[in-house]
């Protein structure tokens, strides 16, 4: 297709056109690709190089579909413009072609020779009474007055003979009009300037006329935005007039309003860290007072204090009651001094006067002891899983690391330093590198000999000294055996072997064990008492740690057979025998 020869005017009124094909088509708009097409159309490009121009902006398929649309489309633009033009343009020279050429009567825009005169006459009889008025004091100039009259004459003269000259042979033109009714003028009353140019009507008085100076399209459109605020204001205040127009709605605005900046004031945020910094202090203390309170007992008394009426507690004063508070339960009256009057006049037995006092014994509820053991079964212990242990721990951390972050926001504690390793040195410390990379390595190892250091310490500390150990190693052997003693009894054939005799005896004080050994020829007998775990550690030694059938003894006559240990009975009972 070739291309177009359209004018950057033409380019310009199909703009709004253009954006509405480029919206279409890509279902969004885009400025910079309507701009690049206009450019195209205004340049006359074809096809090919409106499709090259625009493959910038958009791949090749797509740009060269909306080349084809533009062109096709702002063709028939430009020719249903045109044809618009015509059809606007025809009936206007029609009406006036078919219309009959009439010389009886003057051209609006032409005045006739008795307008001429009356309009000298009476710019004459005007001139005449400002002189008048004015009382001759300036000297009217009227020559040239009298000669420009003689001039429009003389012109007048000439231009209605050429006019009459060149009509005469037409019949009916020079004929004159019979009286026909006036007629409203459709059009603007024709421009007439007096001597001094300065616009004068019919009778000769000056017209001052409008003037439009040209504007910005700024105090335009300020204009239309007053105009529009004050078409909208009318609305509201119409609608408001209604009777079922409800005030706590707000109407909507037709636009929305623009959103300016708005600057936050210097230390606006300090202020508001102070604020949180100094409520988490007081309360903080106020947990603090609580528990001090509920220590030393003022709890009680504080819920006391708070029972003192509003009125008093505002006006501040501290008054001496008729009664105390812990008397009020007690005492009939309404005060001290009613109670004594009463004994003293009437000679009324105290008792009568108070309440709940009597020559009896009261004795108190007897309340159950908070450490013995609840008479219900106890409750099952739960067993967590790894899973279960892992997850947790998980959550325990992550709530402290969440604390400490807290505190470290609300500046309670300093934030940690980084955590700089030779690995990381170029990520964390970048520029700080570049510049000293001598000190930053300095730095960085010092750190590094800092938290080993703090790491060992914190090992050192938990690590347990050598009297912890020894108490572990023995919480550990030591068993409580209050609710029951379990007993085990061993037979050994034969205990003559010191070695062995001597494992018997340490193993059972270093497990804490309590018994006797009864040594009788193949009759040995080993009786232990102790917790449930130092039983299992014995048992093991007897009967797998210590090789029995190492040893051999005499039997009946000359056979020999090996020694051996037996366990012959294992149990639990109430209390120790041995100790």
């Amino acid at each position: 297709m070739a291309g177009v020869t359209i004018t950057r005017k033409e380019a310009e009124e199909l703009r709004p056109w253009v954006d509405r094909t480029v919206q279409k088509f890509l279902g969004f708009e885009e400025p910079t690709l309507v701009t690049a097409a206009v450019s195209c159309l205004s340049s006359g490009f074809d096809r090919a190089e409106t499709a090259r121009k625009l493959s910038s902006l958009l791949d090749d398929a797509k740009a060269a579909s909306l080349a084809e649309q533009l062109l096709t489309g702002a063709v028939e633009q430009l020719r249903t413009k045109q044809r618009q033009a015509q059809e606007e343009d025809g009936p206007r020279k029609s009406r006036f072609s078919e219309m009959p050429l009439a010389m009886s009567q003057p051209s609006p825009g032409q005045l006739t020779t008795l307008q001429i005169r009356e309009m000298m006459a009476n710019a004459q009889r005007m001139i005449e009474e400002r002189k008048k008025a004015i009382g001759g004091s300036v000297p009217t100039p009227v020559i040239p007055v009298a000669a420009a009259v003689a001039d429009s004459r003389n012109r007048i003269a000439e231009l209605t003979a050429q006019i009459q000259a060149k009509l005469g042979n037409r019949p009916g033109f020079l004929q004159q009009p019979a009286a026909t009714p006036a007629t409203v003028a459709t059009r603007p009353t024709p421009l007439i300037l007096n001597a001094e140019g300065r616009t004068v009507d019919s009778t000769g008085r000056e017209v001052q006329l409008a003037h439009h100076t040209p504007t910005l399209k700024a105090n335009i459109r300020a204009q239309k935005r007053e105009q529009f605020k004050i078409h909208q204001e009318k609305l509201s205040e119409d609608v408001a007039e209604q009777n079922f127009f409800d005030q706590r709605v707000g109407a909507k605005p037709a636009q929305r309003g623009r959103r300016g900046f708005r600057f936050h004031e210097k230390g606006k945020y300090e202020l508001l860290a102070q604020r949180l910094r100094t409520r988490a202090k007081l309360e903080r203390l106020q947990q603090e007072i609580a528990q001090a309170a509920k220590r030393t007992g003022i709890s009680s008394a504080t819920k006391i204090a708070l029972m003192v009426p509003a009125a008093r507690a505002k006006e501040g004063k501290e008054e001496i009651p008729d009664v105390e508070w812990w008397d009020t339960f007690i005492i009939k009256g309404e005060s001290y001094d009613s109670v004594i009057e009463a004994v003293v006049a009437g000679g009324a037995p105290l008792e009568n006067l108070l309440e709940g006092v009597t020559n009896l014994v009261e004795h108190p509820i007897q309340m159950k002891a908070p450490t013995l053991p609840p008479r219900g079964p106890p409750p099952l212990p739960v067993f967590l899983t790894q899973k279960e242990r892992k997850k947790l721990r998980r959550q325990n951390r992550r709530e402290a690391w969440k604390e400490k972050q807290e505190k470290i926001r609300l500046g309670l504690e300093p934030p940690p330093e980084p955590k700089v390793r030779m690995s990381n040195l170029m990520r964390v410390l970048g520029s700080q590198q570049v510049q000293d990379p001598t000190k930053v390595e300095a730095h960085v190892r010092e750190q590094m000999a800092k938290r080993q250091k703090a790491h060992e310490e914190a090992n050192a500390s938990r690590k347990l000294t050598t009297e912890q150990r020894r108490d572990k190693k023995l919480r550990k052997l030591k068993e409580d055996t209050s609710r029951g003693v379990h007993v085990a009894v061993y037979r050994v054939l034969s205990l003559i072997n010191p070695a062995k005799k001597f494992k018997v005896e340490m193993n059972a004080k270093q497990l804490f064990l309590t018994g006797c050994v009864v040594l009788y020829r193949n009759v040995n007998l080993v009786v232990v008492e102790g917790g449930p775990r130092q039983q299992s550690k014995y048992r093991r030694l007897m009967l797998s740690r210590i090789k029995w059938s190492e040893d051999t003894i005499q039997g009946e006559g000359d056979k020999t057979e090996k020694n051996q240990c037996i366990l012959v009975w294992e149990g639990t009972v109430k209390s120790r025998s041995f100790w």
